[in-house]
């Protein structure tokens, strides 16, 4: 596999899952920052590259990946292990079933370009924004809790990190920073302490990737 190069910002929920499946792998890359708040997405060099305009596109084997579950995905295929996904059926859904609910149903509701319209266009205060913001955090969160308790160890999956604590860390630490109150989601908050743990997320946050810069 060639060395990747991983266009990202640092605070980025997506990108963020990338460089955390890149480190549990051993992946070395090379990180090409594309600051969303300047808007550097929407440059025209850029948007030949990634016609979405989004954030991240991982580049590697003559490939320009984008979607963050999509360049996991593609990562799992080529280099297996540490598998991320379970191999058996049911538990492998149950795991696609939790990073899915993250990644479709509460990320995009939430991400940058959603709250800039917000308040761009629609003209709305920045406390109706942040209100929005956390209203479809705990609504996504709190059946998160449920399902995932029961099937919990270390992890929201067993005792070794999967794809579902890959998107989770990414999600909460966001809604840490609009300051969602996550006392009733004791599951989750434990599983994130244990990943945060691990060297591969710890180096993938964004206060990680901040300081190196």
């Amino acid at each position: 596999m060639s060395k990747p190069v991983l266009h990202d910002y640092f605070r980025s929920s997506a990108s963020y899952r990338v460089r955390i499946a890149l480190n549990l792998k051993g992946i070395g890359y090379e990180a090409v920052p594309v600051n969303l708040l300047e808007g550097a997405q929407k440059a025209e060099a850029y948007r030949a590259r990634n016609p979405q305009g989004l954030v991240p596109m991982l580049e590697l084997d003559g490939l320009r990946l984008t979607q963050s579950l999509a360049i996991i995905d593609y990562l799992e295929a080529k280099q297996p292990e540490p598998a991320l996904l379970p191999a058996g059926p049911a538990d492998r859904a149950h795991v696609l079933a939790i990073a899915l609910a993250i990644a479709c149903d509460i990320h995009p509701l939430n991400n940058l370009r959603i709250l800039k319209y917000l308040s761009g266009p629609l003209g709305r205060p920045q406390e109706a924004r942040d209100a929005w913001y956390r209203h479809w955090v705990v609504e996504g969160l709190a059946p998160l809790e449920t399902l995932a308790a029961p099937r919990a160890g270390r992890f929201l999956f067993g005792d070794s990190p999967t794809l579902a604590d890959v998107c989770l860390v990414p999600q909460l630490y966001n809604a840490r920073r609009f300051e969602v109150p996550l006392d009733d989601f004791q599951t989750l908050v434990r599983a994130e302490l244990e990943a945060n743990r691990l060297e591969a997320f710890a180096a993938a946050h964004p206060d990680a990737i901040a300081a190196s810069a």
